[in-house]
């Protein structure tokens, strides 16, 4: 059974693990279209010449990097975070996987720190052509990195509260591909102004209302309330109502609904978008868009790799999205010691779906492992001889690459411990089932000498010769 604990007082974090991440050239409306492309599960109708053509110069938005929205110079943009690696480019064969924050910033920018009002990841295979959403849920009681446990929401705050390089998105990043073991390639924020602006500039969505939804205490914008009620059946909704539809938690699972109802309006979103007919209404709108959505959202996609994604999903049937909730199949109700009524992951759960969504295709995991090409450490600090050598020798049997055995600092490690300088996910997943850990620590020792560490502790023994885990 999971073990709630408190959290403890915000402190900067003495260990950041990711990098921040450089800012390109000023992308325009071109990398607001990007940035809608993949929140709208790739609706994939904007074409490069038409979108290029609004551009100063054609410009394609420069190298990968942040992208933000929120000033009318390049200058403006590049202040939205620090010093950063620039990412590489995308080669548009592997996939790609987003994190997409929706943002209630209440009249200020989407970089001002707030907490997240949904997460939500988006995954996309371009070989198998398929797209995976997966909402997570904002009670979700995860470890902040350098700040302790928290719900998920916390995480954007705190980077950008606390000065994390690369703000609130790169700590929201790392904490959920620690708490899901999932790599995430991008992220993208945008507040709740832009969703609205931009459903009532495509005419607005139609959805199916499963059931009628009367929520008398619908908050508004000055703490009281905005009722909100909407029929049962087919209804056309404008951007208002329908930010409406995707927030109320009027009765049922609460965020666990809300989070379906995010992802049907998203999918309608898509819907209307792919209309033949509305790309030549979309562009004449655009300078007025842009000037309207100005701050409201920030993403580190360059525009070229935007608009190879916007290229990608016109060749996606809407049969091949997979829609899915972390609900109570994965998660369990608790109450932390200071009252905060939380969802624990049910680890083997979580690990289930997560390996069932984002499995690679057309490539099997040791084929994936080998190509990442791991060096490995093992540190006994499990305090039994000869425990690392022999550890060793049955990864090596395995096919792992340990190029270190040694003796941890301590020897009365209870759990074994695994850290990944170098985010080779397919081998630190791997290990991680094999070692049984729940989460794989990310390393921050940029002159680490191996890519991932693995510290035996007392609940570890070798396997018997000849045993193997896939």
């Amino acid at each position: 059974m999971a073990r709630n604990v408190a959290r403890p007082p915000l402190v900067r974090p003495t260990d950041p693990a990711r990098p921040a991440r450089s800012a390109p050239r000023g992308c325009v409306f071109g990398a607001l279209l990007g940035a809608m492309v993949v929140v709208l599960a790739l609706s994939g109708c904007l074409l490069s010449g038409a979108v290029s053509a609004l551009l100063p110069g054609g410009s394609d938005g420069g190298s990968s990097g942040q992208t933000a929205l929120g000033g009318t110079t390049p200058a403006a943009a590049a202040t939205q975070a620090p010093v950063a690696t620039p990412l590489p480019a995308w080669t548009g064969q592997q996939r790609l996987t987003f994190l997409l924050m929706g943002m209630d910033s209440d009249g200020g920018s989407v970089s001002t720190p707030n907490h997240t009002d949904s997460m939500m990841l988006v995954s996309v295979d371009p070989v198998s052509k398929t797209v995976v959403m997966l909402s997570i849920p904002r009670d979700l009681w995860v470890n902040v990195p350098g700040y302790g446990m928290a719900k998920i929401t916390e995480a954007n705050f705190d980077g950008d509260a606390f000065g994390y390089p690369g703000g609130g998105p790169a700590l929201a990043v790392q904490t959920t591909e620690q708490a899901l073991g999932i790599n995430i390639d991008h992220y993208i924020r945008i507040d709740f102004n832009a969703f609205t602006t931009f459903i009532d500039a495509i005419g607005g969505i139609d959805v199916n209302v499963p059931e009628t939804i009367d929520d008398p205490t619908y908050p508004d914008a000055n703490n009281g309330y905005d009722p909100f009620y909407l029929a049962a059946g087919r209804q056309h909704l404008d951007g208002a109502t329908a930010l409406k539809y995707a927030r109320t938690r009027h009765e049922g699972e609460g965020d666990l609904d809300r989070a379906r109802r995010q992802q049907q309006v998203i999918l309608a979103v898509r819907d209307k978008v792919l209309q033949l007919n509305l790309l030549p209404g979309l562009l004449l709108k655009a300078p007025g868009l842009y000037q309207k959505l100005s701050g409201d959202i920030q993403m580190d996609l360059s525009l070229t790799d935007a608009l190879r994604l916007a290229q990608l999903g016109q060749q996606i049937p809407s049969g091949n999205i997979t829609h899915v909730v972390i609900d109570y199949n994965d998660v369990t109700d608790a109450t932390t010691p200071d009252g905060q009524e939380v969802l624990l992951p049910i680890r083997d759960k979580i690990r289930a779906l997560r390996d069932s969504l984002f499995a690679p295709t057309g490539t099997d995991e040791a084929t994936l492992r080998a190509a990442e090409g791991a060096k490995v450490a093992v540190l006994n600090g499990a305090g039994v001889t000869g425990l690392g050598q022999a550890t060793a020798d049955w990864l090596k049997g395995q096919g792992i690459d340990v190029v270190q055995v040694a003796t941890a600092g301590r020897s009365d490690y209870a759990q074994t411990e695994i850290v990944d300088y170098s985010s080779k996910t397919h081998t630190a997943a791997w290990l991680a089932r094999a070692f049984n850990v729940l989460a794989v620590t990310p390393g921050s020792d940029p002159a680490a000498q191996v890519d991932i560490q693995i510290i035996l502790g007392a609940d570890w023994t070798v396997p018997i010769t000849g045993s193997s885990l896939h």
